[in-house]
């Protein structure tokens, strides 16, 4: 090993070059190793393309690169693959915004030309970035959304759909971004708080009722609407407003008439129970224009501004319009009264733009008849953490629309249909032709098949980016069609992948459309197990978000720190948690990486060269192989269950506290002062080549730089992390009585510092009362204790109570001032202690109101020490 200390920053650039140079990661399934059914695979979430590395990206592909690192080595191939999402609206948003141009501008071949420089630019940064962090990525098996053979697996995605009877095309009302201009789906929505009025507008009667009631008064907080309102509603049990029902009212201000009608889904709880249907407001509306056959008013278009049916208003956004009508309607005396609102609406989650509904032929994936088959098919794979299925439940659950695939954009992939120009005859591309655009493709027939007419419109629309990142799992797989064979994998040991990891926030987008689409295509569940990652917040346990000014900048941290004291960070909670940033976490890291160093560099000093097991192990060093075995069957577990957490807490505790305070320590001894010291050499060996291989998944660059300096020899590219992962050799000990023994050894050790001893000084006498029989001539060695005696019976140890202490945020609320009488009961020992409970001032408080702290004194010969479970006495 070089001398001095550890440089994480050459060395971790070093091998973040060559592993990318040499291919360390690859995936090749003609390898004569590979085994094509232990095979991992990963299908790993493709970065949206829309901005700069985050921490959200650095901690879930960290979590990826945990579970790739652990199963190459304990399984051998595994297929880690990366990709890029750069078709859709997200890309098309951030090329606008870097060319400071509009889609509309431009034909869509040129826009598209300009969607591709501007994410590649983005790529190849991000790409140098993830191989900066060390990622164990098979960078060969990078693949783009937007590229053709990705296309053409979209296409046929559709296809396959489609023939199926599981796609269809319709006009009706869908779920539209006024700002992206386009339709979107209903898992696009998210909620969003906003400030607005409640309005109650008075509404006249054409004609008086019987009793002679010629109005009425309904609340809205959308008056901008009454344009394009076509009825009134009255539930069936509104006993008040029931003679309503079948007379018609008046539009305040814009005059056209509607019919009040009765229906049961009015909410005669909220507002006055009288409510207007617009075309449209909400899924109500909707579900009653389809149930009620109603007539079509669109009075706001697809930018959110209204149009000729408003009037006056027309040209106005919608939330102009608002204010205007608010206050015609309170000149024209319609308006009864107006008070300030907060309340949640649905915006899209791209923009937070509030949606709107409007009429419009899309293309849409039918899923609300399999939403069964859907659950059935979350239930058949492994969650972690378990608790994360119930969002997809409910999810599913609360699905009220089929999947709306089509988007009016620019980037994307194109649907590959064409229509007829005189029946509207849906043609579809040939398989073996994709992918096309029919756009510039012509139709794959002549004429129609259902007229014979030979004029043809080409589809304009593109698909939903989730419709194509679904398919992440047969992308990978190499899915693809021929007409000897039909549908095909070019890697079918991949599928179904191993492992879906992602965030718990897309369980919805990414998971749940990943589901129905290669269910739908294969009739399997796509991946055996997923791994859901939750949110980094800032230290305050807040979002981070730009405009709080609270977000941490991946690439300062990265400058700052090693990269594996950052994963050192990542793997500091436990999966599908959020969790704060905290930058003493990374030191922590830090504080290991120099311990790991240090420790070797004491390694190698002890144990320079190979050394062949002994027949026989001296008790101690068995005793530690032992306990590693121990080690690596716990932590071995934890990795398979996805504990990171767990495994690196306790892998660190038992590799600082027990190796080295402890077992090193004694182990300089041994070496020096045994006449023969293999023993001991072989287990310090053996225990930190263990060391470094469990470490490795968690981090790999510096066990990788120490792997090559102490194990692997000359030139050789032998990595670490293509090696095994470590199993128990089958060491066998008493573990209580080897700890036990190790607790007398640091008793003794710090008995002699205090006392400024040095640690070969004689000790005339010990008596140890403790579980270490077996260890006894071993301490006696390592201590250089002249005559040990191990007692059978303990000592005349006198324990007494040396501190009570209570809580007083219990106490206080509950008893008040007398617990100044319990603080002076204490004082003056004034008390009873009965088991759980301790009795004063004529009260009795439980065991979980206070704390016994007692202390332990010997008035025998000797000096007694403190050894954990174990008595030490010292003469």
């Amino acid at each position: 090993m070089p001398d001095g200390d550890y440089d994480p920053q050459a060395t971790e650039e070093e091998w973040q070059d060559r592993w990318v140079d040499e291919e360390t990661y690859a995936y090749d399934p003609e390898h004569e190793e590979t085994d094509p059914n232990t095979v991992y695979s990963i299908d790993t979430p493709p970065p949206t393309v829309s901005g700069s590395l985050h921490m959200g990206h650095l901690y879930g592909h960290t979590l990826q690169d945990f579970a790739a690192r652990f199963h190459r080595m304990d399984d051998g191939a595994v297929m880690f693959p990366f990709g890029y999402d750069d078709n859709g609206i997200a890309s098309e948003r951030l090329t606008e915004s870097e060319l400071g141009i509009r889609h509309q501008d431009f034909e869509r071949r040129e826009f598209q030309r300009k969607c591709r420089e501007v994410c590649a630019e983005y790529e190849a940064e991000f790409t140098e970035k993830m191989q900066d962090l060390g990622m164990s990525i098979d960078w060969s098996r990078t693949y783009k959304t937007i590229e053709p053979r990705v296309q053409r697996v979209s296409q046929l995605s559709f296809i396959d759909l489609y023939e199926q009877g599981r796609e269809y095309r319709k006009k009706a009302p869908a779920i539209w971004c006024p700002e992206c201009e386009t339709a979107i789906s209903q898992v696009e929505q998210e909620d969003a708080e906003r400030h607005t009025h409640f309005n109650d507008i008075r509404f006249d009667l054409t004609e008086p009722t019987e009793s002679g009631r010629d109005s009425f008064v309904i609340g809205t907080t959308r008056p901008e609407l009454l344009p394009a309102c076509v009825s009134v509603f009255v539930h069936p049990d509104d006993d008040e407003n029931a003679e309503l029902v079948g007379e018609t009212a008046e539009i305040p201000i814009f005059g056209h008439e509607v019919p009040i009608i009765e229906d049961d889904r009015v909410d005669m709880e909220t507002g006055t129970g009288v409510v207007m249907c617009c075309t449209f407001g909400d899924q109500n509306d909707i579900e009653w224009y389809q149930a009620h056959d109603l007539p079509l008013r669109v009075a706001i278009d697809e930018s959110a501004t209204m149009t000729d049916l408003a009037g006056e208003y027309e040209g106005l956004s919608t939330h102009e319009a608002r204010e205007a009508i608010v206050e015609d309607l309170d000149d024209a005396g319609y308006l009864e009264d107006r008070e300030e609102l907060t309340h949640t609406v649905q915006v899209h989650e791209r923009c937070e733009t509030d949606v709107e509904f409007r009429v419009s032929k899309q293309w849409y994936v039918e899923i609300l008849d399999h939403k069964d088959e859907y659950l059935a098919a979350g239930r058949e794979m492994d969650w972690y953490p378990e608790k994360m299925f119930t969002r997809y439940k409910h999810w599913i659950e609360g699905l009220e629309w089929d999947w709306l695939i089509s988007r009016q954009r620019d980037s994307g992939i194109p649907f590959p249909v064409w229509y007829c120009a005189d029946c509207g005859e849906e043609v579809i591309a040939e398989k073996a032709d994709l992918p096309v655009d029919p756009l510039s493709d012509e139709p794959p027939v002549d004429a129609c098949p259902e007229c014979g007419h030979d004029e043809f419109e080409p589809e304009d629309d593109v698909f939903d980016t989730w419709a194509t990142s679904s398919l992440t799992p047969l992308v990978n797989a190499g899915w693809d069609w021929d007409a000897e064979d039909g549908f095909t994998m070019d890697d079918p040991e991949l599928y179904p992948f191993d492992l879906r990891p992602q965030g718990h926030d897309i369980i919805s987008f990414w998971l749940f459309h990943t589901v129905i689409k290669c269910y739908e295509h294969t009739g399997e569940v796509p991946f055996d197990a997923t791994m859901i990652n939750g949110h980094v917040l800032d230290e305050n346990r807040e979002k981070m978000s730009k405009s709080r000014g609270n977000v941490v900048d991946p690439a300062e941290v990265v400058a700052d720190y090693p990269i594996d004291a950052i994963r050192y960070w990542a793997a500091s909670t436990a999966v599908g948690d959020d969790f704060p940033f905290k930058e003493k976490d990374i030191v922590a890291g830090e504080k290991l990486l120099r311990k790991l160093w240090n420790a070797s560099k004491l390694v190698e000093h002890l144990a320079a060269e190979p050394v062949d097991e002994p027949e026989e192990l001296a008790p101690l060093d068995e005793w530690i192989l032992a306990e590693l075995d121990a080690i690596v069957e716990e932590t071995t577990e934890q990795f398979r269950e996805y504990e990171f957490a767990k495994a690196r807490d306790r892998l660190r505790t038992f590799f600082w506290n027990t190796f080295c305070d402890d077992y090193l320590e004694i182990a300089k001894q041994q070496v020096q002062d045994a006449e023969d010291p293999r023993s001991t050499q072989y287990a310090l060996r053996t225990a930190h080549r263990t060391f470094l291989q469990l470490f490795a998944p968690l981090m790999p660059h510096i066990t990788e730089e120490l792997w090559h300096d102490m194990y692997v020899d000359g030139d050789a590219t032998d990595s670490i992390h293509t090696g095994d992962w470590p199993a128990p050799k089958g060491y066998e000990a008493d573990l209580e009585g080897g700890e036990a023994a190790m607790a007398v050894i640091g008793a003794l050790r710090r008995y002699k510092s205090e006392n400024q001893l040095p640690l070969n000084e004689p000790l005339d006498h010990v008596a140890v009362y403790g579980n270490v029989d077996g260890f006894t001539d071993a301490i006696a060695g390592v201590m250089h204790v002249e005559s040990f005696e191990l007692l059978d019976s303990a000592p005349e140890i006198t324990t007494e109570v040396s501190d009570i202490s209570l809580d007083y945020s219990t106490l206080g609320p509950k008893y008040g001032g007398k617990v100044g009488e319990f603080d002076a009961a204490i004082e003056a020992g004034e008390y009873e202690l009965d088991g759980d409970t301790l009795s004063l001032a004529g009260e009795t408080l439980e065991a979980d109101e206070f704390e016994v702290r007692e202390e332990r004194t010997y008035s025998g010969e000797g000096e007694m020490l403190s050894a954990d479970d174990a008595v030490v006495i010292v003469n």
